[in-house]
């Protein structure tokens, strides 16, 4: 997507905030510094990164690399190294997963649509129609080297479930590159640090309520170090304090559609083609890097009720919302 790319400089009291939309989501990249000229240099050096990562890997843009794939499946089409460590990243993915997250189950949507109304009913897909679509689903069909990649006719990838934490991290290396001041990178929500803002302090981060009516899950984070800790305010919102790493979250907060009064999120089950049963309304992981923190959001949410238990095996730090 090429529209809408400005950037708005705001000064706070200690801080600049540089405000731009990337990935169909509000982005924000905020310098603790009164520079503001290396606060500038940084957002559009940030902001210049984050589309070019939107511009190659959206499947949404008709000349994006993605889209160069899809259109030409059943014939190899070259790619370079950076795809190559991103396809190795899904496929990692993928046989952790057991197959349940696959980059190829994006052709999904012909026979689903979210759109997070209680009023879907005509879109609820017939299971003829997802079976059919669930033919063009399967990663192990899919060949790639570091050299190419080719898909079967009909198939199709899609990076977005990696690739905004993707382009998070690679922000903040840009960052670490320019400057040792403390910067935060938030894209639509996931999110990473530098490191404490001046004099140790955190970061406070607040964490999208799914709905009011969610209740926050103290039990699983008993283990919390000096890093990170959460409160919950009396909203049921939650704050996180971040010194160092990342951040993500994952949910049906806005994508979700109900019927004969059940609420189907938009996790789909890559095996099945079916929404995950009985998966938290949202989850938040923290990790040392944003693109370890969204797909392990991701992959507990394909966990269902054992969505907990997954992440509590990993030994990490999340929070979890039903």
């Amino acid at each position: 997507m090429t529209n809408n790319r400005a950037i708005n400089l705001i000064t706070n009291k200690d801080s600049y905030s540089v405000q731009f939309n990337a990935m169909a989501s509000p982005c924000e990249v905020i310098v603790q510094t009164n520079d503001k000229t290396l606060a500038l240099k940084l957002g559009n050096i940030i902001t210049k990164e984050v589309w070019r990562i939107e511009d190659k890997f959206s499947r949404y843009n008709q000349h994006s690399l993605c889209s160069l794939i899809n259109n030409n499946a059943g014939q190899a089409v070259a790619i370079d190294e950076e795809t190559f460590q991103l396809l190795t990243f899904a496929d990692h993915c993928y046989q952790l997963s057991e197959g349940l997250f696959d980059i190829s189950s994006g052709v999904l949507r012909k026979a689903w649509s979210f759109q997070g109304s209680n009023n879907q009913h005509s879109t609820f897909p017939s299971s003829a129609k997802v079976s059919k679509s669930l033919l063009q689903v399967g990663w192990y069909k899919i060949h790639f080297d570091q050299q190419t990649i080719t898909l079967l006719n009909g198939m199709e990838i899609d990076f977005g479930g990696i690739g905004k934490e993707y382009a998070v991290d690679r922000s903040i290396i840009l960052a670490k590159q320019l400057t040792d001041q403390p910067v935060l990178v938030n894209l639509g929500g996931d999110l990473a640090v530098s490191g404490p803002r001046h004099n140790n302090q955190t970061w406070q981060v607040a964490i999208e309520n799914p709905d009011v009516d969610s209740q926050v899950n103290t039990d699983v984070n008993s283990d919390l170090n000096s890093d990170v800790n959460p409160d919950v305010n009396n909203n049921a919102d939650m704050i996180v304090a971040l010194k160092s790493g990342a951040l993500a979250t994952s949910g049906d907060a806005k994508r979700f559609l109900i019927k004969d009064g059940i609420r189907y999120g938009h996790i789909l089950n890559a095996k099945t083609g079916w929404p995950i049963d009985k998966a938290p309304r949202s989850i938040t992981v923290v990790a040392p890097q944003c693109i370890q923190a969204g797909i392990l959001a991701t992959l507990a949410l394909l966990q269902g009720s054992n969505a907990e238990h997954f992440l509590t095996e990993q030994e990490i730090k999340f929070w979890s919302r039903r």
